[in-house]
């Protein structure tokens, strides 16, 4: 596999790029680490005032690169895994100083996830957003990840990304408060740079202790679901998913 995360700043603002246009940006492992690693950096530079996140060939991000999933053994690995990446998208939301997402084309799984943790998201007409993983892996989301889908779009539209597998777009985003801007892919530069100045001019402990306090608000009464996690990862329909995704065939439920 392929792809990184690269991390680069000119000067007050940072920037995060999702590197593996070949697979719409889909996340390996090493990536996740990197991502991390980048988070942190942002977070101890004391220059940088804000981040812009972005993927790299038109694509935001796929989510969790699903060959990985081959090596899982069973429940306690779906365990393992839901914590490893919301250690990763916990550090998004604690980084001290405001956070931007560039979305364009797919912005789904993990990448959706990504996306729920940053500040702000501008995109373009074509964007599209969901968790389609109800049809395409069979998998689950751990209570955190379900609960920014609440907080973003409510629970009728986080039914239709988790039921029924819709995909919305960037309209639809928009009328829910996700995209505070919907823009061409042309006027992007322009307008995430107007965004960055304006933010980088704000008083910044002001605005570390209003992110600090939605994310403590946002975790107080997360419930233990730690017992469907391990039912989902533990089934032979995941393991199901999994192999039809790996070789391009439509998967066959039998709910076990």
């Amino acid at each position: 596999m392929t792809g990184r995360v690269t991390y680069s700043k000119s000067g007050a603002t940072a920037f995060v790029l999702f590197d593996r246009p070949e697979a719409r940006n889909a996340i390996t492992w090493d990536m996740y680490e990197q991502l991390g690693a980048a988070c942190r950096a942002i977070s101890a530079d004391r220059d940088v005032r804000v981040a812009v996140f972005r993927g790299a060939g038109g694509s935001f991000a796929a989510g969790t690169d699903i060959a990985q999933f081959l090596e899982f053994t069973g429940g306690e690995s779906g365990i393992a895994y839901e914590r490893q990446i919301e250690a990763s998208i916990e550090l998004i939301e604690r980084i001290p100083k405001p956070v931007i997402a560039i979305v364009e084309g797919n912005c789904v799984g993990g990448g959706l996830m990504i996306a729920t943790a940053c500040d702000l998201r501008i995109a373009t007409p074509n964007a599209r957003f969901g968790v389609p993983i109800a049809r395409t892996l069979g998998n689950c989301l751990s209570p955190r990840n379900v609960s920014r889908l609440l907080q973003h779009f409510g629970p009728a539209r986080a039914k239709r990304m988790l039921l029924f597998a819709e995909l919305i777009g960037a309209k639809d985003a928009e009328s829910c408060g996700f995209l505070a801007r919907i823009v061409e892919s042309s006027e992007l530069e322009t307008v995430s740079g107007e965004l960055c100045t304006r933010i980088a001019a704000q008083a910044p402990i002001t605005m570390m202790a209003a992110k600090e306090m939605i994310r403590r608000i946002g975790t107080a009464i997360l419930p233990d679901c730690d017992d469907l996690i391990r039912t989902v990862y533990g089934s032979a329909d995941f393991q199901e998913g999994v192999q039809a995704f790996v070789t391009k065939r439509p998967p066959q439920w039998h709910g076990e």
